[in-house]
């Protein structure tokens, strides 16, 4: 099936005019990541600035979403927990990446996450509804629908041959990944990779068998189009859904890169470890999804 075939389907679909539920078949990942992926690293207190730095030093967000573009961004907003807290993407960081969005032109940006806790709550208390609120009829915060998951075929994967795949991030022109950094107590480490389960659907539980080699099977069918990691506080311990302040390191860092794999890599040092320790990082690495080893990396730094 193609891309416009499965978009009509899916279409008739949703709408109750059709028995047979689309399968999509996606183009595959290439397996030639750039030799040396620019990863953008930055530090300071003022997360509007310090996005607005990190993304220039990516390019500009003009690079990434085109005029009229449908963007979707994709943070963690999984759980019923307060910003301080650090189990959800801090949301004046979401707020300046959907702000950078807007200014690149974009015609409608999508902002939702498939969560652990209520998700009425999680949007509430994370701050991430609120903090969007004031941005206009184009940002759209919205629960996820289950009517919306696709099956989609995983032809290169190892752990998984399906997965269940939210339609509005495999329809999207422009999607922007933005995890928060935080520890997890059955992959070592919640980043960009374990951040796309947020648009799986179907029994996410049964893919924690093997999960390291499973997170880089969907890597092979979804991409993001862009990384962006909040480390502003970086949850140490306890996670993935903390709840204790003193488990909360203030790092105030942002890193950025197209490559998830590299941009893993770099934060998985900001806990005192190495990318190998990640299994995801290392299955994804071992299929040619991107780059691990720090040294081939383009490191820029810059400072808020």
């Amino acid at each position: 099936m193609n891309r416009r075939q499965f978009l009509r389907d899916a279409l008739l679909w949703t709408a109750g005019l059709t028995v047979a539920v689309p399968r999509l078949t996606l183009a595959e990942v290439p397996a030639a990541p750039p030799p040396s992926p620019l990863v953008v690293v930055g530090t300071g207190a003022d997360y509007p600035q310090l996005v607005a730095m990190v993304l220039a030093a990516a390019g500009g967000m003009e690079k990434f979403v085109r005029p009229g573009a449908r963007v979707v961004v994709k943070p963690n907003i999984g759980w019923d927990r307060s910003p301080e807290q650090g189990a959800n993407t801090h949301p004046a960081v979401v707020r300046a990446i959907v702000e950078q969005v807007l200014a690149a032109g974009a015609g409608r940006v999508q902002i939702f996450d498939r969560t652990c806790n209520e998700a009425r709550r999680c949007y509430t208390n994370s701050g991430i509804e609120d903090a969007l609120k004031p941005l206009g009829k184009k940002v759209r915060v919205e629960h996820i629908d289950e009517r919306k998951f696709i099956p989609v075929e995983v032809a290169r994967g190892k752990a998984v041959t399906e997965l269940s795949i939210y339609r509005d991030a495999l329809e999207a022109d422009c999607y922007i990944n933005v995890p928060v950094a935080k520890h997890h107590g059955l992959s070592r480490l919640t980043l960009s990779l374990k951040n796309s389960m947020g648009v799986l659907g179907g029994n996410r539980g049964k893919l924690h068998h093997n999960l390291g080699q499973k997170l880089a099977d969907l890597a092979t069918v979804l991409q993001p189009t862009l990384n962006i990691i909040d480390a502003t506080r970086m949850l140490m311990a306890n996670g993935p859904q903390g709840g204790r302040l003193e488990d909360v390191k203030a790092a105030d860092t942002i890193i950025a890169s197209v490559d998830p794999v590299a941009a893993d890599a770099y934060a998985t040092t900001l806990f005192g470890l190495k990318p190998e320790d990640i299994e995801s990082t290392a299955a994804a690495h071992a299929m040619g999804l991107g780059v691990m080893d720090l040294n081939r990396m383009r490191i820029e730094r810059v400072k808020a």
